[in-house]
């Protein structure tokens, strides 16, 4: 009887040069969602020419929202509520009643609408402590969000009869100039508990 021939072996040393190749092709190849998260507008920068007095806001057009230590949120110095907040942030916003204390009403011309009264110049300045708890500084920026949402959502259904995201490019821009989203979110800071 002859020996038994023993099967070649397999060079595996390449193996995991392949495995690399193909961890790399998919990565490079293969596309990420990157239209997630929250869109915001930031502020043109200043002219070096222009003077410091011109760049400050009335004190009526700025809503400060802070979100301390202990996730308790603050608007302009009053504690309120999470379920609160939106119905703050609207009247702010909206100033429906045109009240001294609220953003002023300046006239803008808007197309499709004419000559509107507008809170053109309000902002809303969202800051938060070192310590905010992320899913509480999330939980208000979404209430923030939702106020603009709702907002444009009725002046696109009074003039167009629509929902703001269902009428055409030209038809929202008018309705942004009418509720223009202004959100500045400051760095975090170490303000303390409560």
């Amino acid at each position: 009887m002859g020996k038994k021939r023993k099967a070649p072996a397999v060079n595996a040393t390449s193996s995991a040069d392949i495995a690399f190749m193909l961890l790399l092709f998919f990565l490079l190849t293969s596309s990420m969602d990157t239209d997630r998260g929250l869109a915001r507008r930031l502020p043109q920068p200043v002219p070096k020419d222009q003077k410091k007095e011109d760049v400050d806001i009335k004190k009526r057009n700025l809503m400060v929202v802070l979100i301390n230590s202990s996730n308790q949120i603050l608007a302009n110095g009053q504690y309120v509520e999470l379920k609160d907040l939106k119905g703050i942030v609207r009247e702010f916003v909206e100033n429906p009643y045109n009240d001294e204390s609220k953003p002023e009403k300046v006239e803008v011309d808007v197309p499709y609408y004419g000559t509107m009264l507008v809170t053109k110049h309000h902002l809303i300045s969202l800051q938060n402590d070192r310590g905010t708890e992320y899913q509480a500084y999330i939980n208000v920026q979404n209430e923030l969000a939702s106020v603009y949402n709702e907002l444009r959502d009725e002046m696109a259904k009074k003039k167009f009869g629509k929902a703001f995201m269902d009428i055409d490019e030209e038809q929202q821009k008018a309705v942004q100039m009418i509720y223009p989203q202004k959100i500045s979110e400051a760095e975090p800071k170490n303000y303390g508990g409560k």
